[in-house]
């Protein structure tokens, strides 16, 4: 690994672009960071229903992000991507002001938490692909992971609050509070990114069919291997482990370790893990990214396991820290390594397939987890994830392409996005 220089740590944030990027995601996901455990306790306690109810809900979420993210990715590669996150901003703005009204009138019923989520959901879609390729036009070549590392700790450190504020609020208030305050953090991102002044980008080819391009995103993935065997493996650990992990932990802590405040113990612990793990992605850059982030999963094994077996909360919570750590440097690396091996003009394109890719069947994860775990039991489903976990992991490490892709290191460059007047643009202006 090569160590950055403690004095540029934090470096990215004097880049103003940048600054203003990660102003609007700080805050908008400070909101996010409460929504998890709210959004739970919100089926389980407020419309008193059931883990299957719970997995419904959250699949309404993952279902129309895998459904539409390859059509946001194609979109964010042909649109200035900042008028899409804008737009999708604007959206969930209105969806989460939408629930907290519902919720706190008491007029809330489980589909509307279905069909809203699914809005909100769909609107993520075309933002993920989008801020992916973003944040190579704001930071500069050379701090380019720390910029991921720097997005990576704010959401992280968001779901170190979140989590355990919501959890006080959902033992004590409706968790249409929440929903609010989640509401406002949307406007606030939405009026950074319009503040944004990216340089255009130069399209290197004409423009082709709507198929044509998204079989050029397809094309660029398949052609690196440690790609899509990245790709497949998220795909599993989500289905087997993620979505089992948060639909049944909440009935688990209801059940067994003392309701809303304990799991929104173990999430925050979580979250402060991927703090301290973005952290270490600012100071350290591994000459063999994959191979280093692959290793690093195996600390995600025990945190399943523990809660099988209902071990006390500071346990899990402390499995869950460390899952964290391996999780959130995981993310800032494989950001950076996504944004530097693939060319600029498909990297949106090729980001949606990773998120199609990757929730491709988390939905069903989601769905699944409650029917499953009344018929062989909660914990054999929780410990089915554990091993499946640790034993996915050790096939990855095993791929040469992994173990031997190499980091990238590009030149020097002044700050992103200082370019000449005639090169900016305002947001919603037309660009390629």
């Amino acid at each position: 690994s090569r160590p950055v220089a403690l004095s540029d740590t934090f470096g990215v944030l004097r880049e103003r672009n940048f600054r203003l990027l990660w102003v609007g995601q700080a805050t908008s996901t400070l909101g996010d960071g409460l929504l998890p455990v709210a959004l739970a306790f919100a089926v389980l306690s407020t419309l008193d229903r059931s883990a299957t109810a719970l997995g419904l809900v959250l699949a309404a979420h993952t279902l129309p992000l895998a459904a539409f993210v390859l059509i946001g990715g194609v979109w964010a590669d042909r649109l200035p991507r900042q008028l899409v996150m804008l737009v999708s901003d604007a959206i969930r703005c209105i969806v989460q002001a939408a629930l907290a009204v519902l919720l706190l009138t008491g007029a809330a019923e489980l589909w509307h938490l279905v069909a809203l989520i699914a809005v909100y959901g769909t609107a993520e879609a075309f933002f993920q692909p989008a801020v992916t390729g973003l944040v190579p036009a704001v930071a500069s070549g050379p701090r380019l992971q720390q910029a991921n590392a720097m997005l990576g700790v704010t959401r992280s450190g968001a779901f170190v609050v979140g989590p355990a504020v919501a959890g006080l609020l959902a033992a004590v208030a409706n968790p249409g509070f929440v929903f609010a305050v989640d509401a406002g953090t949307f406007a606030v991102s939405a009026a950074s990114l319009a503040m944004l002044r990216v340089p255009k980008a130069v399209r290197q080819r004409a423009r082709e069919s709507f198929l044509a391009e998204l079989a050029g995103g397809w094309r660029e993935l398949v052609s690196r291997t440690w790609l899509w065997v990245i790709i497949l493996w998220a795909t599993t650990i989500l289905f087997a482990l993620v979505a089992p992990f948060q639909t049944l932990g909440p009935l688990v802590a209801k059940q067994s370790l003392g309701g809303p405040a304990a799991w929104g113990t173990i999430a925050a612990a979580f979250g402060l893990g991927m703090v301290v793990g973005g952290l270490v992605a600012l100071r350290f850059k591994p000459a063999r990214p994959m191979f280093a982030c692959s290793v690093a999963f195996f600390l995600a094994v025990p945190g399943p396991a523990f809660l099988a077996m209902r071990w006390p909360v500071f346990a899990i919570a402390g499995a869950q820290m460390l899952a964290g750590v391996a999780i959130g440097f995981f993310i800032a690396v494989w950001q950076t390594t996504l944004q530097q091996h693939v060319p600029e003009e498909s990297l949106s394109r090729v980001s949606a397939w990773d998120w199609m890719g990757s929730f491709a069947f988390a939905p069903l994860g989601f769905v699944l987890a409650g029917p499953v775990a009344d018929q062989i039991g909660i914990s054999t489903t929780l410990w089915i994830g554990a091993v499946w976990c640790a034993v996915s992991t050790a096939a990855v490490v095993a791929v040469p392409s992994i173990r031997n892709l190499r980091r990238i290191e590009g030149p020097e460059t002044p700050e992103a996005g200082a370019a000449p007047a005639d090169a900016l643009i305002v947001p919603g202006a037309p660009q390629p």
